[in-house]
């Protein structure tokens, strides 16, 4: 495949014939001053790119910790640090970027730690039409030195059950383990941050 700068992005019957298909002309012409920009300054595409995944990520994460609230970790709310899950995704795209297919090989295993042990939250494939190249596993941490609240002191017993914990609060710190899957000298990798 030959690039070349010959290629009018906003021809009017491109533009015309999404239109037709139903596509939005604002949404459209919006997507296509961003490519325009990108092109017409190559790091700042590399850098745009990367924001647009690492929020992606940060947002995968989020949204990961919300459905498991309520499933498997028998809470109210989760509180997450401030920067938390773009730092978890910064560090992701960072083991990703030396790996073949970069992200879209990634089988993601979300687990929490816990006073009694981990919890598995979640298991992501990034992209399910690529062959897994490398395994991470991303390890939340609880916030142990947290107080429990006088309200939580009320809670004990009178209308939750045991096992139910209203707020749940993650620590700042992280795991990351990375296991290589194609290549059979290659160790794990463990990043604690």
């Amino acid at each position: 495949m030959v690039a070349t700068s010959t290629l009018k992005t906003k021809s009017n019957e491109c533009i015309s014939e999404l239109v037709e298909r139903r596509y939005d002309q604002v949404c459209i012409e919006k997507e296509l001053d961003f490519w325009d920009h990108c092109l017409t300054e190559p790091q700042m595409n590399a850098d745009v790119t990367e924001d647009r995944s690492c929020q992606q990520l940060a947002k995968m994460f989020e949204n990961c910790l919300s459905r498991s609230k309520k499933t498997t970790l028998h809470c109210s709310s989760v509180l997450v640090p401030e920067k938390l899950t773009r730092r978890i995704a910064r560090e992701v795209l960072r083991l990703a970027s030396c790996e073949p297919c970069g992200l879209r090989g990634c089988v993601l295993f979300i687990h929490l730690e816990l006073n009694k042990g981990c919890k598995q939250l979640e298991r992501i494939v990034y992209d399910a039409t690529v062959v897994p190249t490398f395994e991470l596993t991303l390890v939340f941490k609880q916030d142990g030195t947290a107080w429990p609240s006088l309200r939580d002191f009320f809670f004990m017993g009178t209308c939750f059950a045991p096992t139910f914990k209203p707020v749940l609060k993650l620590s700042p710190g992280f795991r990351l383990v990375k296991k290589k899957l194609y290549s059979s000298s290659a160790g794990t990798v463990v990043e604690e941050c």
